[in-house]
């Protein structure tokens, strides 16, 4: 008789597991991946800009949440990071100087944003500064923390500023766009004097205002042809490459006034 009951109670017990997985089941998390059609972008001393595109899906999307259109995904091509300083010029006695600068420590030269939708309407300010997403929420080291907040603010603001300027720091509202469900297609834009060097490509993929996850890849700008041999040279030897320089000048510099010198 206790035998009895004990299988019965492992039957039943048997039973319970084997349904509680269908019972238990919950929908998988979802993700988001991108790739590029290159690993490495050569250009040349001609180069005057160009848009890179970059393909993304979504894993394990919401089919409801993607026919409402509230999946949003923002990408970002970041360029390595280098130290930057900045200068403030003053007039004095009718002359233009240097007085103050600040430097700043692991700038990212460029830094090209595409978005599915602005920013505003995507997530909340504070997701952004959060997540370092958006050349507005970069945090730009100083070099100097003792100096006061508003002068590192002001140099900040103006390095942010010059950066927009030169096409180097840039934002494609609209530059993501869905080709279905769960593919997509991010455009962002490479500015004339995009720097060599790794640079990478990140995306965000928020859900109804919500940051889910984050994906990258990375991408290799380089110089080709005349203009790598001499980039080459210059960083390899380059005690050897100055002097060569140098030493450039001054010939040119003789022949010069021997051609244009008056008898």
């Amino acid at each position: 008789m206790a035998a009895r009951r004990a299988f019965a109670a492992a039957a039943s017990l048997s039973m319970l597991f084997a349904l509680s997985p269908a019972s238990a089941q919950t929908p998988l998390a979802e993700s988001i991946q991108i790739g590029l059609s290159t690993d490495a972008v050569s250009i040349t001393a001609g180069f005057s800009g160009a848009d890179l595109t970059i393909f993304g899906s979504l894993e394990n999307p919401d089919p409801l949440v993607a026919r409402q259109g509230r999946y949003d995904v923002i990408v970002v091509l970041e360029g390595p990071p280098r130290p930057v300083v900045v200068r403030r010029k003053d007039r004095v006695l009718g002359v233009w100087v240097n007085l103050d600068s600040e430097t700043f420590e692991n700038v990212p030269v460029s830094y090209s944003v595409a978005t599915t939708r602005p920013l505003q309407d995507i997530a909340e300010p504070a997701k952004y500064k959060q997540l370092s997403l958006g050349a507005q929420n970069l945090y730009m080291k100083p070099a100097d923390e003792t100096d006061s907040p508003a002068t590192i603010e002001e140099f900040t603001a103006a390095l942010r500023d010059r950066k927009a300027a030169t096409g180097l720091y840039s934002e494609n509202v609209g530059g993501v766009q869905f080709l279905s469900q769960n593919l997509f297609r991010a455009t962002v834009r490479l500015a004339p004097n995009v720097p060599v060097g790794t640079h990478k490509a990140r995306a965000f993929l928020f859900k109804s205002g919500m940051f889910v996850k984050e994906s990258s890849a990375q991408l290799e700008i380089r110089k080709s042809g005349f203009e790598q041999s001499i980039f080459r040279v210059a960083h390899d030897y380059s005690f050897l490459y100055g002097v060569f320089a140098i030493s450039l000048a001054m010939l040119t510099g003789w022949l010069g006034r021997l051609i244009f010198r008056k008898d």
